[in-house]
């Protein structure tokens, strides 16, 4: 049976890199992670400062190391920090913005966003580092020929919440922005028409006297988000 995807792996090998752990350090470990995580939150108000470069491509290495639909990996991430680059995206941002909240969006979508205090002004992504995220919807081969790529958004979906983890656990704050629609990042970014906008992610440090809504701290109760089957739940869990 032919295929157009180029062969990726002759064989095997053994799995390097786990180590058995028992079950007071697999718990322990997992509360010191979701501890940390707890404590992230989507930040609006960055100060105008570079983000170390090393640090970020670490974080996009993690980024890069995810799950993917068939290991085809298609994603890409542009790291934008040239001002009049981030000036550009901001403005054409903002005019999807203008569109989306005086008509484009329906009113409960509206309603929805109003405990937020968001608007179309997206100061932000002047002064954040920006790493536009894009979706590769097929890949090319050297004739041409288109290569189908399995799973596209969960495989980015994946990438992205690993690239969120690291930035994070490094100390940095992130804020997720979809502009819908986005095909202006290809151009200002020169991606090919094969890539698709997934995401821009503003990443830096929070300003002095950042703040952040109070109901985004609060989050469903693990019963409510969580079932469980084949397994009784412990008293006190949820």
């Amino acid at each position: 049976m032919s295929s157009d995807h180029p062969p990726r792996f002759a064989q095997f090998e053994p799995l390097r890199g786990y180590v058995e752990r028992t079950a007071p350090e697999i718990t322990a470990r997992a509360a010191a992670f979701t501890e940390q995580l707890s404590q992230r939150r989507s930040v609006r108000d960055f100060a105008d400062r570079d983000v170390p470069r090393e640090a970020l491509e670490l974080a996009l290495k993690a980024a890069c190391s995810a799950p993917s639909g068939a290991n085809l990996q298609p994603w890409r991430f542009v790291v934008v920090t040239d001002a009049a680059v981030k000036r550009q995206i901001r403005l054409a941002a903002e005019e999807e913005e203008r569109a989306f909240y005086n008509g484009r969006a329906p009113q409960e979508w509206l309603d929805a966003l109003a405990p937020l205090g968001t608007d179309a002004d997206k100061g932000f992504l002047e002064r954040a580092t920006l790493v536009a995220v894009f979706a590769e919807r097929y890949g090319c081969l050297p004739d041409g020929r288109r290569v189908k790529h399995y799973y596209v958004p969960e495989s980015v979906g994946l990438a992205c919440g690993f690239l969120i983890a690291a930035l994070h656990h490094a100390g940095l704050a992130t804020l997720t922005h979809t502009p819908s629609p986005m095909a202006f990042l290809n151009q200002i970014c020169g991606r090919p028409e094969n890539e698709k906008p997934y995401l821009l992610l503003a990443v830096g440090y929070p300003a002095e006297g950042a703040q952040v809504p109070v109901f985004a701290g609060v989050r469903k109760p693990m019963a409510e988000a969580v079932s469980w089957i084949g397994v009784e739940a412990v008293e006190g869990d949820a």
